[in-house]
């Protein structure tokens, strides 16, 4: 029984703590991305923070495509970094279009 105690509890903090040392993701932002076209010119933005009290950035839409000199957005990703429970944390957005 202690054993099994035991094995949950780790199983439990394995699963709180997913990524919270290091984390670099990128993830499409379209839910129908297998059918969108994704364009020959691509931008990005990028907002930034430091210790959870400092952040800097636009990781807007319209920043990314101002960019990548994109008047139409075809496909967008997201690029998330995160270093020690977000002490330092970068969030991308990359827009694909023409």
């Amino acid at each position: 029984m202690k054993r099994t105690s035991m094995l949950v509890f780790v199983l439990a903090i394995m699963v709180i703590l997913t990524s919270c040392l290091y984390a670099d993701i990128k993830t499409p932002l379209d839910i129908d991305a297998n059918e969108t076209p994704i364009g020959s010119k691509v931008g990005t933005s990028t907002i930034e923070s430091v210790l959870w009290l400092v952040a800097w950035g636009d990781a807007s839409t319209d920043a990314a495509a101002k960019n990548g000199n994109i008047s139409v957005v075809y496909h967008m990703d997201q690029e998330i970094f995160s270093v020690l429970f977000g002490l330092y944390s970068k969030s991308t957005t990359i827009v694909y279009g023409e």
